[in-house]
């Protein structure tokens, strides 16, 4: 009878079993439209379009004379999504040929721009909103995120528990075979 090193234990267990805290899981969808006054009212119209739930707005909290932003002003929209992301995401990749940059890739998240809302397949022009554009971005996370994020006993969670930018563009070639540039 041989017996078996802890170390050499470890190696055939792990290049068999997957660590379940590892996967990753994403978590949201959010979509954005900027503007004020009009433009954020056709931006808002084509949110609820897009998703057919309510988009909230963002106000300002600091003054851009240049771009007339003021305190309190209306200047966006924002639409999160956390159901059905896969279908909804397919979609809005197809806008973008499937094809990312690596740069628009950062730690737990991606972000993409769609130049017109009629490049997503089922939508057609919508005469009162007109031709206007948004920002995609996708948010990842581990299981056990919420340790950090809880309000009663809120945990440390390692640096090692973020997703990097690799794991990321694998999970994309995975699932959605992307194309990274």
């Amino acid at each position: 009878m041989k017996k078996i090193g802890n170390k050499e234990m470890q190696k055939s267990a792990s290049s068999s079993v997957v660590n379940p805290m590892k996967k990753l899981i994403m978590e949201k969808v959010v979509l954005s439209v900027s503007g004020t006054g009009e433009n954020l009212e056709k931006g808002f119209k084509l949110l609820k379009l897009l998703t057919g739930r309510n988009p909230a707005k963002m106000i300002s909290r600091k003054r851009i004379p240049s771009l007339g932003v003021r305190p309190n002003l209306e200047v966006g929209a924002v639409v999160t999504m956390r159901k059905n992301l896969n279908e909804f995401l397919r979609k809005m990749l197809t806008t973008v040929d499937n094809t990312l940059k690596k740069n628009q890739i950062s730690e737990n998240s991606f972000s993409f721009g769609v130049k017109e809302y009629i490049e997503i397949p089922g939508f057609e022009y919508q005469r009162d909103i007109g031709i206007r554009g948004l920002d995609v971005t996708v948010t990842f996370k581990r299981a056990g995120k919420r340790t950090k994020l809880k309000k009663i006993k809120a945990g440390r969670v390692p640096k090692r528990q973020n997703v990097s930018k690799e794991e990321i563009i694998k999970f994309m070639e995975e699932n959605f075979k992307t194309k990274f540039v």
